[in-house]
């Protein structure tokens, strides 16, 4: 057997090897997690909400999302998809209490992921603190590895609060709660 096709085949071996264990190590992970963040804005919780809730304007601001198409409001609650760097995701609006607190739910079950986002907004002097909370769900055992030691959990909180920031007009550093 050639040298080159030997190292092909070793490196194939240790790329399976490795996928191997990272996807048995997450068999031994939970599948539910919590990731809570939190940062303080200086506008007004009316102006988070505002920017929270207005989900035609996400691609503006947004890095993670490229389009937003909203479905049919079966039940009075806003459902939309979400297409950007994650694929296609699609969520709805499961309890909006204005200016103080929205949940909003992945609704796509196929996906190797899924759970709630819990936004709580509050004032802070002449601003607000935000929080958001994720009880969130990873049905692969190798992403669910992955989720844990390569991206993190709060990875996508953090870009979000960023981004937030941006549209805002500010400039935040979210903590891990």
């Amino acid at each position: 057997m050639p040298k080159t096709i030997k190292i092909v085949l070793l490196i194939l071996l240790v790329f399976l090897s490795v996928a191997l264990i990272a996807t048995a190590i997450g068999f031994a992970l939970p599948a539910k997690h919590v990731a809570r963040t939190k940062t303080t804005f200086k506008a007004s919780p009316e102006q988070v909400w505002a920017a929270l809730t207005d989900i035609e304007d996400f691609p503006s601001w947004r890095s993670d999302v490229k389009t937003v198409s909203l479905s049919p409001e079966s039940t009075g609650k806003p459902k939309w998809v979400e297409d950007g760097s994650n694929g296609k995701i699609s969520f709805e609006h499961v309890e909006a209490v204005r200016p103080s607190l929205l949940r909003v739910r992945l609704t796509d079950d196929s996906l190797p992921f899924g759970g709630t986002w819990t936004y709580a907004l509050a004032p802070s002097g002449s601003g607000t603190e935000l929080t958001i909370t994720e009880d969130g769900i990873v049905r692969n055992p190798l992403f669910r590895f992955m989720s844990r030691y390569v991206f993190g959990h709060y990875a996508t909180q953090e870009t979000y609060l960023r981004d937030l920031a941006k549209k805002l007009n500010e400039s935040v550093t979210p903590a891990r709660l």
